[in-house]
């Protein structure tokens, strides 16, 4: 790589990654283990941000198996879950049993995302062909013509131009990249925000819901070991009303309907605990511009619903791999070859976006809604819980997806750097 010592220097790489989120890390660690030049840039110093998706499911547990990964991952801190109970207007419901599942790893892994995106980071310091550039913020796109080739980037020793065959924006949500380039981004919609928040927990807290739905009102706590993790589910725009009744109106909410959290809700000192989620799902008609290509949620923003949104990312970025690594050693494929990624990717994507659709319309709304009588549990809910086989139907789609991508893109021989 081309790097002078000038204060606007420029860097010429094979392939420029925008977001080190999980797409991107998975994918440039992909690349780079085929031998590709490629650079990610990651606006931030490091991955440390709360409130970002931490579930890994089973399909990305089997890429990691797939890349030889598995064991040393599965060291790192982490807490299983196989079970997903709940309490629907105070009725006991279990919407999915994982160990029904055939798969080699039938568990949802809690993981802090810092932690996933770290190990992938430091796994991909062997290969001599990937550069990570943290505090590199892209900022604009480099066009020769209508061709994309490249990113304009602020980091802290001032401007760099990345230049690349192949820019691929895995800048999340609120893309820049997508933006700068034109691409437009159709709305589906979501009922609902999340506000997040974390409760200290006690060695001998040991519940195992998952889910608590009353009328008006819906909440899902995680066990993170030392901490509950807290998704308090709100009307779409309702986050000022609920400001404005007071933080402690809120936490008696909560407490009520998880008492479990009463000893440590202290922790939840003002609205700065409380992150807002805005829920969106979208997703690009057009994925690709020459030079370019969207994936991830700058391609697609998923729904909370069944926690899926890196499992979704990291199987873009396999399939990325799989049809782009080889067209890569010889140069930027051609936008039809670019587009073979949405081609691959767009059935399971709607399909997944469908469900988080319909749960949301028929379980969801008419919770947040409320009304005067107590809650019905769905006749579906009811017919899963009673029926325990049933139960490995929507565990098989939360945990493993529609189409789940493998690993098929080649190790290139002698890529390691030494290491010290």
């Amino acid at each position: 790589m081309d790097d002078n010592a000038s204060r606007h220097r420029s860097v010429t790489t094979r392939c420029c990654i925008v977001g080190g989120g999980p797409a991107g890390m998975m994918l440039g660690y992909l690349l780079g283990r085929a031998g590709i030049e490629v650079v990610v840039l990651e606006k931030h110093a490091d991955f440390f941000r709360d409130f970002r998706g931490d579930t890994v499911h089973p399909s990305t547990l089997e890429v990691m198996d797939e890349l030889g990964l598995i064991d040393a991952f599965l060291k790192l801190p982490h807490r299983r879950l196989q079970k997903m109970d709940g309490l629907f207007g105070g009725t006991h419901v279990r919407i999915a049993d994982l160990g029904r599942l055939h798969t080699k790893y039938p568990f949802i892994a809690f993981m802090p995302q810092w932690d996933f995106l770290n190990f992938l980071r430091e796994a991909g310091q062997r290969f001599a062909s990937l550069e990570v550039m943290m505090s590199t913020e892209a900022v604009d796109l480099i066009r020769r013509g209508e061709t994309i080739a490249g990113v304009r980037a602020q980091t802290p020793e001032g401007p760099v131009d990345i230049e690349a065959d192949l820019t691929i924006a895995c800048d999340g949500r609120h893309s820049l990249v997508r933006e700068r380039a034109g691409l437009s981004v159709e709305e589906i919609g979501a009922p609902m925000d999340v506000l997040w928040f974390r409760v200290g927990r006690r060695p001998d807290e040991t519940e195992n819901l998952f889910a608590r739905v009353e009328p008006g009102k819906m909440m899902i706590t995680f066990d993170r070991g030392d901490y509950w993790q807290c998704a308090y589910v709100i009307a779409k725009g309702q986050y000022d009303a609920v400001k404005a009744r007071g933080l402690q109106a809120l936490l008696d909410d909560i407490v009520r309907m998880a008492p479990v959290l009463g000893a440590g809700i202290a922790d939840v000192k003002s609205f700065d605990d409380v992150k807002l989620l805005t829920v969106a799902i979208n997703r690009l008609p057009r994925w690709t511009r020459p030079g370019l290509l969207c994936i991830g949620d700058a391609a697609h923003a998923m729904s909370p619903v069944g926690g899926v949104g890196v499992n979704l990312a990291v199987q873009d970025a396999v399939a990325t791999a799989n049809l782009l690594a080889g067209k890569l050693q010889r140069g930027c494929p051609s936008e039809d070859e670019l587009d073979a990624v949405r081609r691959r990717r767009a059935f399971p994507v709607r399909m997944t976006q469908a469900m988080q659709v319909a749960v949301q319309n028929n379980i969801i709304s008419g919770a947040l809604q409320g009304g005067g009588g107590p809650l019905k549990v769905p006749f579906i809910v009811r017919l899963i819980t009673a029926l325990p086989w049933l139960q490995g139907i929507p565990a098989r789609l939360l945990a493993l997806g529609v189409r789940p991508e493998h690993v098929e893109s080649k190790a290139a021989p002698a890529i390691s750097r030494a290491m010290g």
